[in-house]
């Protein structure tokens, strides 16, 4: 039995010393290309550059402490960035602490990103379980003619 801070919480003995024993073991990041996204899907490692980052809400918080935790002077902010590398580009959505990283120029590594449907197109996110990365500058030529965001997708019931 551990005590911390007054409250006691039951371990198993062995899981401890299983841990001590052996480090996090991690995956090697899988990289994939913006033009093999599709709809749906999530736990995409990509290398991209940043084309464009526009702000597209900048909101004050509210003077007292809203319903989601978030207290203090923090804005809300959202940015749509056109990302992108040899194979296309995509509408990535970045959130508060993200829109300082997404800037035009900027080459980035982004881990565990998702894709999200925002009027039948794809957009590309990062939640609080992935990450942004600013990296070195990449030697690729992003191919800007394929733009994954202008592809509208209609969700179609299949009757069996």
């Amino acid at each position: 039995m551990a005590a911390v801070n007054g409250t006691t919480s039951v371990e198993p003995e062995n899981q401890q010393s299983e841990q001590a024993g052996r480090g996090v073991v991690k995956r090697k990041p899988v990289f994939v290309k913006v033009g093999d996204l599709k709809p749906g899907t999530n736990g995409h490692t990509l290398a991209v550059k940043v084309l464009s980052s526009t702000t597209v809400l900048d909101k004050k918080p509210r003077s007292t402490s809203s319903f989601s935790g978030r207290s203090g002077g923090a804005n809300t902010r959202i940015a749509e960035c056109l990302i992108g590398d040899e194979t296309g580009t995509i509408l990535f959505t970045a959130r508060n602490d993200q829109v300082d990283l997404m800037k035009a120029g900027n080459t980035v590594i982004i881990r565990n990103a998702k894709i999200d449907m925002f009027k039948g197109s794809m957009r590309l996110a990062v939640d609080k379980w992935g990450r942004i990365e600013v990296t070195e500058p990449a030697s690729f030529t992003v191919k800007e003619d394929n733009n994954l965001s202008l592809v509208e997708y209609e969700l179609v019931n299949v009757a069996e």
